[in-house]
């Protein structure tokens, strides 16, 4: 049977590692995780207890396509308690996860054939799904120097859409309000759509993140409970849209997904009352970023961008291989920890780079260190020898 141009995609690469790693478990090896971008924590106690009570009395049917209203109208409270933001809850959209969001936003904003840029290093859908519908993703180069994040003077003239992520992934690094302003002037200036990616919003470790909200109501907005609120397989985010946009999209999601999980969005709810157990989380997180950058240069693994937030670590590893995909497999082999090849990330560079995730326990990250030091001793004494 024939198939589509657009079906043509490139793997999530990461995804591949995960399953290396299952396999390595299976066959009855310890493998440390550092490779993928999920909290080892399960969802919040009284998210479970609020789906619980939930099935017990209701039959979970669907929702209307916008998402629960108690959910919308609290998902606008958030932005109230974080960021002093009065947002109006008709503009929030729920969502099944991020990937739908980004789905929507980009099928609602962009005609086939129009170009949407972003940076380089990022996350690797934006430029699958963007493939997928007929849209040309366009990468800019960023470096360590910029805290791998893009300048407003590297935007092309000729895109017609800007994706921009703080924290990014897989960087963790954050545009201060300076520079966000600057990206979403500059958009607006060139009427360009502005898409804010925020899912690792709440995951902070000095300053907090600054939404673009915060500067205008003119973006598109996208976030997700998979991060923050440790909830990745339950499959719920959700966008806050232009109040013009709102039928817009409510027909799209209508028609490609009919609702979020209405079970999911029952927990995500209560999992937004939940602050105390997700705080305690990212302490969880904060020791095992100040674990990481105390590690990974004993290891040898020096050229980093110390992350402002979410639970990654990018490392520059031109100095020690130009194959990042066969140099994640030598660790998962030999040091039996698991870490993302940065082609995920960045098509051009990424064989020289590695991905480190921390999202683990402290135990679990203190264990992948060691294991890592001392695989790399071991290799460094090969080479010597």
């Amino acid at each position: 049977m024939r198939s589509s141009g657009r079906g043509k995609v490139d793997p999530f690469i990461v995804m591949d590692v995960v399953e290396a790693a299952r396999a390595a478990e299976a066959a009855g090896r310890s493998i440390i995780h550092m490779e993928i971008g999920q909290p080892s924590t399960p969802a919040p106690e009284g998210a479970r207890a609020a789906l619980a009570g939930a099935m017990a009395t209701d039959a979970l049917g669907y929702t209307v396509s916008l998402g629960l209203p108690a959910l919308r109208a609290r998902i606008a409270a958030l932005y109230r308690d974080w960021y002093g933001v009065d947002l109006d809850p008709d503009r929030v959209i729920v969502t099944a996860g991020s990937s739908a969001a980004f789905l929507l936003a980009f099928t609602a904003l962009f005609d086939a054939g129009e170009r949407v840029a972003m940076g380089e290093p990022g996350y690797p859908s934006y430029r699958q799904i963007l493939k997928a519908l007929s849209l040309e993703p366009v990468g800019i180069p960023t470096d360590a120097a910029d805290r791998y994040q893009p300048r407003a003077d590297a935007i092309p003239d000729d895109v017609q859409g800007l994706i921009v992520a703080s924290p990014g992934n897989p960087t963790g690094t954050m545009l201060d309000r300076a520079a966000l302003a600057a990206l979403i002037g500059l958009a607006a200036a060139r009427g360009v759509s502005f898409i804010s990616d925020e899912i690792y919003h709440g995951l902070h470790y000095g300053c907090r993140a600054v939404s673009a909200l915060e500067i205008s109501d003119d973006v598109y907005v996208i976030n997700s409970f998979s991060k923050y609120f440790s909830m990745t397989g339950w499959r719920v985010g959700w966008m806050v849209v232009p109040e013009a946009h709102v039928r817009l999209v409510e027909r799209l999601a209508q028609n490609m997904f009919i609702c979020a999980p209405h079970a999911s969005q029952v927990a995500a709810l209560a999992a937004l009352d939940c602050i105390p157990e997700l705080e305690a989380n990212r302490a969880v997180h904060a020791e095992n970023r100040r674990l990481m950058l105390e590690g990974l240069p004993r290891a040898g693994f020096t050229r980093i961008a110390p992350p402002d937030g979410a639970f990654y670590i990018y490392a520059d590893v031109s100095d020690l291989t130009d194959d990042s995909l066969a140099f994640a497999a030598e660790i998962l082999d030999k040091a039996g920890v698991a870490v993302t090849p940065g082609l995920d990330f960045d098509p051009r560079r990424g064989a020289r780079t590695l991905r480190f995730s921390y999202a683990g326990s402290s135990a679990q990250i203190d264990e992948g260190l060691h294991r890592l030091q001392a695989f790399m001793a071991a290799r460094n004494g090969l080479a010597r020898g």
